[in-house]
């Protein structure tokens, strides 16, 4: 989902975001961390890539309050769970 799940926007998708991802034309976005948070969020606006635009300000928006981010030096592990 990493590297696919976005179409063209998958390699920004991956260095912005940092959550792997998939989204579908309907405007659904599916981002999962490994065995702690799944997160859905539906929202049928377009960009031009064909991905929904507020399920990605969402999935920012949240990947930055809770330190998801796969590739951050400072997440120890995603600890999202903990965390809260």
């Amino acid at each position: 989902m990493f590297t696919c799940g976005r179409y063209d926007f998958a390699g920004e998708w991956a260095y912005r975001v940092g959550v792997p991802a998939k989204s579908g034309v309907s405007g659904g976005v599916l981002a999962v961390l490994n065995r702690q948070l799944g997160i859905a969020v539906y929202s049928p606006r377009l960009d031009a890539n064909g991905n929904s635009a507020r399920g990605i300000k969402v999935c920012i928006d949240l990947a930055e309050e809770f330190a998801l981010h796969a590739f951050d030096v400072m997440n120890f592990g995603s600890s999202f769970l903990r965390v809260l």
